[in-house]
C-alpha cells in the first residue's frame, strides 16, 4: 500500500451549471495521453462520488505529490462570470465530507488541503498566502473547512501560529 500523508481537494474548473461529468473528465485525461483520471475520486453536482484511480494507484493531479496523497476533484469551481469560486452544492458538500469522514479513518495522519495549497512560497516566509497562489483551486479553504479532520499536528501547529 502506498504511504499516504496528503489529501489534495481540486475542482474541475467549470462554471456553475455547466455540466462536466466523470466520464468527460476521463475522457480529456485520457487524451493527454494518462493511464487514467487523474483523480481517485470525483464528484458530480448532484453529489455522486465517482471512483477514479483505484487508491493503490499515485494519482495524476498534483505534481511533485501524486506519489503519497489522494486526489479528489468537485464539478464545478467556476462562477457565472469565469472566476473561482466555491460553487459546490449541498449535495456535493454532504458528499465530500462523507468521503473525507472515511478517507480520515483509513489514513488520520493525511493532511487534507486545497490544489492552491501546495504553490511555491515564493516570499519563504513558511506560509502560501493568496498572492502565492498558482492556481485558485479548489476555491474555498479546505485546511479550515475540515479542521475537524486534520491530524492533531496540524491543528497543534496552527493554534501556535495565531
Amino acid at each position: 500500500m502506498r504511504r499516504i500523508d496528503l489529501i489534495i481537494l481540486h475542482c474541475s474548473a467549470t462554471k456553475a451549471g455547466q455540466h462536466y461529468s466523470f466520464r468527460r473528465c476521463k475522457e480529456d485525461h485520457l487524451l493527454r495521453g494518462w493511464a487514467d483520471i487523474g483523480y481517485h475520486f470525483y464528484i458530480t453536482c448532484n453529489g455522486q462520488v465517482h471512483e477514479g484511480r483505484p487508491l493503490w494507484m499515485a494519482g495524476a493531479h498534483c505534481r511533485g505529490y501524486n506519489k503519497h496523497s489522494i486526489g479528489i476533484c468537485y464539478e464545478g469551481g467556476i462562477d457565472a462570470t469565469g472566476h473561482a469560486a466555491d460553487t459546490r452544492t449541498l449535495e456535493q458538500r454532504q458528499s465530500l465530507r462523507a468521503l473525507l469522514t472515511r478517507l480520515h479513518d483509513q489514513y488520520p495522519a493525511a493532511v487534507i488541503m486545497g490544489h492552491r495549497d501546495l504553490s511555491p512560497d515564493r516570499n519563504r516566509d513558511g506560509r502560501i498566502t493568496p498572492d502565492e497562489w498558482l492556481k485558485q483551486c479548489p476555491a474555498f479553504d479546505a485546511i479550515e473547512e475540515y479542521i475537524d479532520l486534520q491530524p492533531a499536528r496540524l491543528v497543534d501547529a496552527r493554534s501556535d501560529a495565531f
